[in-house]
């Protein structure tokens, strides 16, 4: 047990004995008034049954208070209902109510208001946010509705019906939160909402919650009603499919200097019934249920066996990175490598991820021992994740991808100047630079006239199928 732990155990026996005795008194007090006005006429079994009815009240009263504070309803912070609590509330209130709307409001500048003023006043706007959400929902006649915090800067809120009933109150909500400001701090909201429309799962509501307000926050889009499977059914399908290896290779071919020099394979999963399951419908479900390293390890095997034997063509594969961290992936490979010479120099590893992995001379010392057995590594999305620029500047990469979102802005000067200082950074350090979603030709003249070695896209090549050959 931890001191913390020791120590709120401590507070609550003395607090439960400081509140019993009073009440130990007065019991104390009653028997003694008793035995000394009526003792020449009472029996023996008073006297044994003052002693249980006590011993009862002593054991029977501890038991309630301490019971008592091991419920705590309320956040200390916020005010709110505590996670554990709104946790229970809402599963009752989701098996009561046909339909029920669970809503996400986020404080997306806590960290720099910690930062900035202080952790007390990040403290202060939390609970004043709170109110000022409850607030809300009172000028729009809904009252006494369950909110609880979790996760240092989040609200969950349950509401009876469907979520299309709300929809326009949280647009509302969204639009008076553009100029929120508490005690001269500006507040930074975002929101997100589904019902059990989705699932009646409790945990896979709040876990779309978040993905959806990822997505919102990454895309910038109002986001629309998708007809999704049920999450355990989309586990089940997904598990299914991987451990029968059930999975379908597209590929889309990579052009330098307007002649096609490689492919880019896109994995997607199928069911039984031949339904494709996209990549961003499983790969959280990999994550979650611990089958990502299996997953690579899998994919790479079936297209380093079943394709690349069959052509002299370079594949370009998307793979964690977490699994590239992985040993029993890294000794995988090598032996691939070792054993395959038809494999050299034509494998490009494409690793993306949003944080930046803080053993970095291990990272890099375990991407250039991939790199001396002929396998290319690429880093992927430059200039949409924070951690691209970094791996930039600390590893050695033999290509850099840049984000799509340059390419579709790619006829506006400022994308473009941005480019220009990608290419110039990237083709300094010897490294060949790649972007993708090329989709008219002024796009692909433009990136002709920037010296971009590499470039994919529909104009280029379109998504297709593919087929090992006989």
């Amino acid at each position: 047990m931890l001191l913390p732990e020791l120590k709120e155990r401590e507070y609550r026996f003395k607090l439960a004995l400081r509140m019993g005795l009073p009440i130990f008194a007065l019991i104390l007090a009653l028997i003694s008034h008793t035995l000394i006005t009526t003792y020449q006429s009472l029996d023996i079994a008073f006297y044994v049954e003052s002693v249980l009815l006590l011993l009862f009240s002593i054991y029977f009263l501890f038991y309630l208070i301490y019971k008592g504070f091991n419920v705590k309803i309320t956040d200390s912070v916020s005010k709110t209902f505590s996670r554990e609590y709104l946790y229970e509330y809402l599963k009752k209130e989701i098996q009561k109510e046909k339909k029920y709307t669970l809503v996400l409001i986020s404080i997306d500048n806590l960290s720099d208001i910690n930062e900035r003023y202080g952790i007390k006043n990040g403290d202060k706007v939390i609970y004043e946010t709170a109110q000022w959400i409850a607030e809300f929902f009172t000028t729009k006649n809904i009252t006494n509705f369950p909110i609880g915090h979790m996760r240092s800067a989040n609200f969950i809120i349950g509401l009876p019906d469907a979520k299309i009933k709300y929809t326009a109150i949280l647009e509302l909500l969204c639009l008076k939160a553009s100029e929120l400001k508490l005690n001269d701090i500006e507040i930074k909201l975002s929101t997100s909402m589904t019902d059990t429309g989705f699932s009646s799962e409790l945990d896979h509501l709040i876990e779309k919650l978040f993905e959806l307000q990822n997505i919102k926050r990454t895309t910038k889009r109002t986001l629309t009603d998708e007809s999704e499977l049920n999450p355990s059914e989309l586990e089940f399908l997904v598990t299914k499919a991987v451990n029968e290896q059930n999975i379908l290779f597209m590929m889309q071919d990579i052009y330098e200097k307007g002649k096609p020099v490689a492919k880019e394979c896109f994995v997607k999963l199928k069911t039984a019934d031949d339904k494709i399951i996209h990549q961003k419908n499983y790969m959280k479900i990999l994550n979650k249920l611990g089958l990502m390293l299996h997953f690579d390890l899998m994919i790479l095997e079936k297209l380093t066996s079943e394709y690349m034997p069959l052509d002299n063509v370079t594949y370009a594969l998307s793979i964690s990175p977490t699994s590239i961290r992985n040993r029993a992936f890294q000794t995988k490979l090598k032996e691939m490598m070792l054993h395959h010479s038809y494999l050299k120099e034509r494998l490009i590893l494409l690793l993306s991820e949003s944080e930046y992995y803080a053993y970095i001379d291990k990272y890099k010392e375990t991407l250039n021992s991939i790199r001396q057995s002929g396998v290319y590594i690429a880093i992927d999305r430059l200039g949409s994740l924070h951690a691209s620029y970094l791996y930039l500047r600390d590893l050695e990469v033999d290509f850099v991808r840049y984000d799509s979102l340059y390419t579709k802005e790619i006829k506006k000067r400022k994308f473009k100047t941005i480019i220009e200082g990608f290419n110039l950074i990237v083709h300094n350090n010897t490294i060949k630079s790649w972007i993708k979603m090329i989709e008219d030709e002024e796009s692909y003249n433009l990136a002709k006239e920037m010296q971009i070695d590499y470039m994919q896209g529909k104009y280029l090549a379109s998504l297709e199928t593919y087929e090992p050959k006989d």
